[in-house]
């Protein structure tokens, strides 16, 4: 009667989840350890679910059949009986073997880490582009396990004598779900031949690109907010928002950059997600500078800029320049400022995004950084190069503009060198022509 009241009042029901982590060795100290239970925790409060209980436990490595030993797989089945659970989440990557075996032997649907992280995905996502990498990832996952809903008919594998309605069934929604892979595939080929257009434009005009980064919680979308003036959805959640947000700002200097606010990280990302929003991410790829976000306030900052920097590097981007910005100094004793490598350039800047302090510092640091790559100064055009006046002008680049007794165009110019050389040489001059 309960459950009916609450359906008949739109509530939603949330599931009780029996927790499982497992400590394989890899935890070095206990600070690390409870660290990685409150982000396994939170990860089950975004996607919905009400933790009943947390099961540990220590081995040397994986059971091959149960994942936990037959031990700790009866305890985990006592667990589901006295909390009445609905479903049981490994904080880890379980075979399709695993999975079945424990699911069948505790009589309760089981989740490993991966299908959690995909369910909280599924429901962040809004794009159509973000819904269908998404929906690719689950795909992939779900064709690995897809012999589980069909045990009852134990006719899996086929063969002589064991062909029947089981077989047939298995091979059907192999068949659909293989189609709809490609399905998915075309349809963000599409919408990634659209994407790269775009980075072309902007590689054709020189804009620099700005690629936010960061662990999954650390302050992106504010800070994007903050700098462009938009309206991303921010919270404080763990994958708060997927979708790549790309917006045009002015620095101080009036030099433009184009800013990237792109999925946050989190410790073993699946690898299927991480190759499905491969095309997104790819702007953090071909970005001039990485702005990597570090919750300052952590105690686990430095784990997670070593798990942020597994997953740069795994892109291939490893060798893009990258700045530190150390957020949130509002829940600290930190005031802002900016720490210098030896070569003089920044290489962490301290800042809140929430109230706004430090961000004009990181303006003008970033304005030092691209000034190097632009160029300011006075042009004088002939009459007969009108054709490269107007492509200035196209470009935006003409600060202002006179007329010389000559008839000459006096143009105060800021451009990026790199489109200015272009620019030339199409027309085949050089700088000191014109100077």
């Amino acid at each position: 009667m309960e459950l009916f009241d609450k359906l008949s009042q739109g509530e939603a029901l949330i599931e009780r989840a029996i927790l499982v982590q497992i400590d394989f060795g890899r935890n070095t100290n206990k600070s690390q350890e409870m660290q990685d239970e409150h982000e396994f925790k939170e990860l089950v409060r975004s996607a919905g679910a009400r933790d009943s209980l947390l099961v540990t436990g220590t081995r040397k490595s994986p059971d091959p059949k149960l994942f936990v030993g037959s031990g700790k797989a009866d305890e985990i089945k006592t667990a589901v009986i006295q909390h009445d659970a609905d479903v049981v989440i490994f904080d880890h990557a379980l075979s399709p073997a695993q999975e079945r075996n424990i699911e069948k032997l505790i009589e309760c649907r089981v989740l490993d880490r991966t299908a959690l992280i995909l369910d909280i995905f599924a429901q962040r996502a809004k794009s159509h582009e973000g819904k269908l990498q998404v929906e690719l990832a689950q795909l992939k996952h779900m064709s690995t396990r897809l012999v589980r809903g069909w045990t009852h008919l134990e006719r899996q594998k086929g063969g002589i004598g064991m062909r029947g309605p089981g077989e047939t069934q298995l091979e059907t929604d192999r068949r659909l779900l293989n189609v709809r892979i490609k399905q998915i595939n075309k349809r963000l080929e599409k919408v990634n031949k659209q994407r790269e257009q775009g980075r072309q434009l902007r590689q054709k005009t020189e804009i620099p690109t700005v690629s936010l980064v960061g662990y999954t919680n650390a302050g992106k979308s504010t800070l994007f907010n903050k700098i462009t003036g938009s309206e991303v959805y921010a919270a404080d959640q763990l994958f708060a928002t997927l979708d790549p947000t790309l917006r045009r700002v002015n620095l101080p200097d009036q030099q433009a950059i184009v800013l990237a606010d792109t999925v946050g990280f989190i410790r073993d990302l699946p690898h299927d997600l991480v190759a499905a929003f491969r095309a997104t991410l790819q702007e953090t790829i071909e970005a001039d500078l990485i702005l990597h976000v570090i919750d300052s306030n952590d105690e686990q900052r430095d784990f997670y800029r070593e798990e942020v920097n597994k997953v740069i590097h795994s892109l291939g981007a490893e060798d893009v320049p990258q700045l530190e910005v150390m957020n949130k100094i509002d829940l600290t004793e930190q005031s802002v400022h900016i720490e210098e490598e030896h070569d003089g350039l920044p290489a962490r800047v301290w800042l809140s995004a929430v109230t706004g302090e430090g961000i004009p510092e990181l303006l003008e640091k970033l304005s030092e950084i691209f000034a190097k790559n632009v160029f300011k100064g006075h042009l004088r055009l002939h009459p007969a190069l009108a054709r490269l006046r107007a492509q200035l002008y196209e470009d935006e680049a003409i600060v202002q503009e006179s007329i010389s007794e000559k008839g000459e165009y006096l143009l105060e110019v800021c451009i990026q060198q790199r489109r200015l050389d272009s620019i030339l040489a199409k027309e085949e001059l050089t700088l000191e022509q014109l100077q």
